[in-house]
């Protein structure tokens, strides 16, 4: 996720919703001291049944498998900076994988940078979009929640999504440059507007790994209780704590965002919804919601969403500022629900074929 000068939200615009929401209860731990737990356990969220099976949006979800995404994870936890040898590494890894699993393979080559693309065709050219950035800051930091968390997400949706029969076309990216201000997936955005293409949904993941139930771990942009009084009073009935996934979407998405808010709920993963209308998605004064790649389809009036654990919002170690993002910093437990909540909401939009 890149980083931004502007962290207030004083703006006089309203927004369309912000929920905070779960089920029950929520069985992601953490140790207790503050810090999250890392565990790679795959059964904790079911939503039901835990069969994996490619005939519903829930069973396609069940069949994510932790280990898998933790092997990814622990692989491309390194620094990664664009031109460096494990940036290659990683590449070459988006790419060996899409080709593994079956899709049309493109290395989409702009001015500075080259983005990874597979797509499993459907019966239609309307696609449904996976995606996360590839690159880190600089040669010194592992960059793992930001965002080898997103990249091993969209590898391990790509990899249950791979069997089954859609309506839609489903494509998976993994960009290049987000950290250098969004502009690998600015310019695939800027090539799909000038091609007319027509993008249902994108799904951003932008660092899914951290997670912390300890109270006061979740802090807000300043300004945002002048925006959002009603969701502040929430969270802090929640005790501000950092156990949730953030949906930010913009009010296009609107139907997908909230399928991804019920199957969130059905894996009794805690969830805050918010939606932004109109001019303020493409606004400055909404910067905290546009620090990751879905920014580009807003501003070609795409429908998209980032699926953030909020960033240095609860994170000390983002950009390596305070310690190191390392793995050992990550809950598994809560990855695997958000990539499981995710891809059903996918199969959803996608439209799942007998």
């Amino acid at each position: 996720m890149r980083n931004t000068m502007v962290l207030g939200l004083l703006v006089t615009g309203a927004v369309a919703a912000v929920g905070l929401t779960s089920a029950c209860s929520d069985d992601t731990g953490s140790n207790g001291d503050g810090g999250s737990t890392a565990t790679t356990t795959t059964d904790t969220a079911t939503g039901g049944s835990d069969a994996c099976a490619n005939d519903s949006p829930i069973g396609i979800a069940n069949c994510i498998e932790s280990e898998r995404y933790v092997a990814d994870l622990t692989l491309i936890a390194q620094p990664r900076p664009p031109g460096s040898s494990h940036w290659q590494t990683v590449q070459d890894l988006c790419a060996d994988r899409f080709t593994s699993l079956g899709f049309a393979v493109e290395r989409h080559q702009y001015a500075t940078g080259i983005n990874v693309i597979g797509v499993k065709a459907g019966q239609t050219a309307r696609q449904v979009l996976i995606t996360a950035h590839y690159d880190s800051t600089d040669d010194t930091c592992p960059g793992a929640d930001d965002n080898a968390t997103g990249v091993s997400a969209v590898l391990e949706s790509a990899r249950v999504l791979a069997d089954a029969s859609f309506e839609h076309t489903l494509v998976f990216a993994c960009w290049d440059e987000e950290e250098a201000g969004l502009i690998g997936s600015n310019a695939y955005a800027a090539r799909s507007a000038s091609q007319s293409e027509d993008i249902a949904i994108v799904f951003n993941y932008e660092m899914i790994g951290y997670y912390d139930d300890t109270p006061n771990t979740q802090e807000v942009p300043p300004g945002f209780n002048l925006v959002f009084p009603e969701q502040i009073a929430e969270l802090e009935a929640r005790e501000f704590r950092a156990d949730f996934i953030a949906i930010v979407a913009d009010d296009l998405a609107l139907g997908p965002a909230t399928a991804l808010e019920q199957y969130a709920d059905a894996y009794d993963l805690i969830n805050a919804k918010l939606v932004v209308t109109g001019d303020q998605k493409t606004s400055p004064a909404f910067a905290d919601l546009r620090r990751s790649d879905h920014a580009s389809f807003w501003d070609r009036n795409y429908p998209a969403m980032m699926i953030t654990d909020t960033a240095n919002f609860r994170y000390a170690p983002y950009h390596c500022y305070e310690g190191v993002d390392e793995v050992a910093n990550l809950n598994h437990d809560f990855s695997t629900k958000v990539m499981r909540a995710t891809v059903a909401a996918a199969v959803d939009s996608a439209s799942l074929l007998p």
